[in-house]
């Protein structure tokens, strides 16, 4: 059975790591906008510029991510958030996704957030 030192957390704050490191495999908490426009769009690629961040600080990036979680906080912005994801993702390398509607911490001033679990 492997020990706890077989495991990293970074970013930690009592609450949450924002990431999580074991066996090769990094674990993303959900990631927020730093910036709370009331554009889904740049929420979004803020979002991903942030994973990009993280990946790329582990040794890792977009090409190796295994899955991604989205939530929405409406899903009529879902074409809108599509449109930056696409433009973004490893086309070769795309990850199993899902995307669904749901509230949102921060009084409806989050409009995405995501999930991922990549390799290094």
């Amino acid at each position: 059975m492997p020990s706890d030192s077989s495991i990293q957390r970074f970013d930690s704050n009592g609450r949450l790591s924002r990431v999580v490191v074991h066996n090769g495999v990094a674990y993303l908490s959900g990631v927020t906008a730093k910036e709370k426009t009331p554009d889904v769009a740049a929420q979004t690629a803020d979002v991903l510029a942030q994973i990009d961040a993280h990946l790329a600080r582990l040794g890792s990036d977009k090409s190796k991510i295994l899955r991604v979680n989205i939530w929405l906080h409406d899903m009529g912005h879902f074409d809108a958030m599509n449109r930056v994801w696409d433009a973004w993702v490893d086309t070769e390398n795309a990850p199993a996704r899902a995307t669904v509607e749901s509230r949102l911490a921060g009084h409806g001033s989050n409009l995405v957030e995501m999930m991922a679990t990549a390799v290094l």
